[in-house]
């Protein structure tokens, strides 16, 4: 029986494989060939997993017994794997995510969750950084939320303009982070001591 996924079936996501190699030139009997359909399917579920998950709830269960802290909380050069949604290439970085908390606190690993669940789509950075922001704001409430996303997308670097080791930046603040030139400098600070 197919597993269906949306309306498409795996085995027609196979069969776009197989019409996709021999587009290119090759035979998809090829005998290095023969299972190559099913392992990008394979591969694609995984790299794709965003879909099958809403990251907002990774943020649901907090922490009240914080013992008075309330400065930021920085959690740096989590790895950043997505797939640019013009080209479908990939593209790779470090996402650099801060809040502010409010009365309450996440578990740091939902925050790195939370970054794999959004970029685990088809995606431009410059979104998944304000997704990622607005999912943090919106469930914690903290006082304000920084994300910096810095990667290499490679529809730029091993094709079109062929730009090896360009680095995009993106950033999103909210709240303080936003507002208050101390706390915005503080995230900067914090996130440039671990950037590599």
């Amino acid at each position: 029986m197919a597993q269906t996924v949306g309306r498409v079936t795996r085995d027609q996501a196979e069969q776009a494989v197989r019409t996709l190699i021999a587009w290119t030139g090759d035979d998809p009997d090829r005998e290095g060939l023969k299972e190559t359909p099913d392992r990008v399917v394979r591969a694609y579920e995984e790299l794709f997993s965003g879909y099958g998950a809403d990251p907002r709830e990774y943020l649901q269960r907090t922490f009240e017994e914080v013992g008075g802290y309330d400065e930021l909380v920085v959690l740096a050069n989590i790895r950043v794997v997505s797939f640019c949604e013009h080209h479908m290439l990939p593209f790779l970085g470090r996402a650099h995510v801060g809040y502010l908390p409010r009365n309450r606190v996440v578990g740091i690993s939902k925050l790195a969750r939370v970054v794999n669940g959004f970029a685990r789509r088809l995606q431009i950075q410059e979104k998944l950084t304000a997704q990622i922001a607005e999912a943090i704001q919106e469930i914690l409430q903290p006082k304000g939320v920084g994300v910096m996303i810095e990667s290499e997308h490679s529809c730029m670097t091993m094709r079109g303009v062929n730009t090896p080791g360009s680095t995009l930046t993106t950033s999103t603040l909210l709240g303080e982070l936003r507002d208050d030139p101390r706390t915005r400098q503080e995230f900067l600070r914090l996130v440039g001591n671990h950037r590599e």
